[in-house]
């Protein structure tokens, strides 16, 4: 826990109410922060570890489209004390101000401005719901509060051939914890001086002044051609104001981190950055250390037994490296490497899954091959059938090739291998 000397009341605020639409068929029947993530998370629990670590512990989470799973794994594990007032909280859009729903994050945060008001902080910390880090919010509300500024914004440093993907903030030369200017994809980027091939790119995490942040969501309601974008609205409004810092995130440094993990952090908005940031899990030595003690990621998984490897038929061997397997996995007589296994999966005798990320309940049949594949819940592949294989084959088959891999949705119905193979 964080030992930050600040004295502030502090609320902090998720918005986790991303529909998705680029982790398709992922988020088909469920919202973007409640995907499954190395094996036994989902993806808000990054977020909701990294807030209530940093010491902030009355946490509320802004949730809209297809909130189900997320609601419902948020409040079965995220419980916390009442007796002091403690909590973690999803509050769905409610149409407090009108007939429609959030029209962006930061008509979220106006139409949920009751929880304000309740609460009554004196720093409001709004963080995304979908990006794998560690992060210490104290830190950065220390820097906020001493800085004087009504809005911080959390930057990361990105290679300037980046830039085109960012909100990218150009800092003040004479004040460099200010920001000039918020350049909403550059085109032609200007490097940082002591770093000329990086620019800093926002992470969408902010620190508000309660009360300003207050003032620039109901002024921003007001007007018809804002897209009502924190990003995109709200911190220009301070940046005109010549009241916007930014928060450097390589000055962060969080308990238990080391020299390889620090400063880790992965936008999985697309399949080939959700699928890297797997493997970014199961290298030897990973770049993204999940056993960090002294900063644990908080999640339930279930009742399920402990993982399990044992011989196939006719004593068929196991062999297993380089993967995570999580709790309720048995692998009989397979091959799994530099893979990911979810709850509860199973690899039966003669199969092999390489390179893929398996979704909880995800079973693979006698002697079939998974390989450079993204295989949502409870699917099953027949004995024999191969996936990731060949893309004209899984093409045909009606499943998503993309970007080299092969992603299959949510209870989808795999063939069977057909008699003439």
């Amino acid at each position: 826990m964080s030992d930050s000397p600040t004295r502030k009341n502090v609320l902090a605020i998720v918005l986790a109410g991303g529909e998705g639409k680029r982790l398709m068929p992922l988020t088909a029947d469920r919202a973007k922060p409640a995907v499954p993530f190395g094996g036994i998370y989902r993806l808000i629990d990054f977020a909701l570890s990294n807030v209530v670590n940093s010491g902030y512990l009355r946490v509320v989470v802004l949730t809209q489209y297809k909130s189900h799973s997320l609601d419902r794994h948020i409040t079965t594990t995220w419980r916390m004390s009442t007796l002091l007032g403690n909590y973690v909280t999803p509050v769905p859009a409610q149409q407090r101000v009108g007939k429609r729903w959030y029209l962006g994050s930061a008509d979220a945060i106006f139409q949920s401005l009751n929880l304000l008001s309740d609460e009554n902080p004196d720093i409001v910390v709004v963080v995304g719901a979908d990006h794998v880090y560690r992060m210490d919010f104290a830190q950065m509300v220390d820097a906020h509060v001493e800085s004087g500024a009504g809005c911080t914004v959390a930057a990361i440093r990105q290679p300037i051939e980046l830039a085109d993907q960012f909100g990218v903030i150009d800092m003040d030369p004479e004040s460099p914890d200010r920001i000039r200017a918020f350049l909403e994809k550059p085109k032609d980027p200007v490097g940082l001086v002591d770093s000329p091939n990086e620019v800093l790119a926002s992470m969408g995490n902010y620190v508000f002044d309660a009360d300003a942040l207050r003032d620039a969501v109901t002024r921003d309601a007001e007007l018809e051609r804002s897209k009502h974008d924190m990003g995109g609205d709200i911190v220009p409004w301070f940046v005109d104001r010549t009241e916007s810092g930014v928060y450097d995130y390589k000055n962060n440094v969080v308990p238990g981190s080391n020299e390889r993990d620090r400063g880790y952090w992965r936008d999985v908005g697309t399949m080939r950055s959700y699928y890297e940031a797997h493997m970014d899990l199961v290298a030897p030595l990973p770049v993204f250390n999940l056993y960090n003690s002294q900063w644990p990621i908080f999640t339930s998984y279930g009742p399920h037994p402990p993982a399990k490897l044992v011989e196939g038929d006719g004593g068929a061997q196991v062999t297993a490296y380089n993967s995570i397997l999580s709790p309720g996995v048995v692998v009989t007589g397979g091959a799994v490497s530099k893979s990911v296994l979810s709850p509860a999966c199973r690899v039966d005798t003669g199969a092999e899954v390489s390179d893929s990320v398996l979704l909880p309940g995800v079973r693979v049949g006698t002697g079939a091959t998974v390989r450079n594949a993204i295989i949502d819940k409870n699917v099953v592949v027949p004995p024999g059938v191969q996936i990731g294989v060949n893309e004209e084959d899984d093409r045909a088959r009606g499943f998503v090739v993309e970007d080299g891999l092969t992603i299959l949705a949510k209870d989808q119905v795999v063939p069977p291998k057909s008699a003439n193979g």
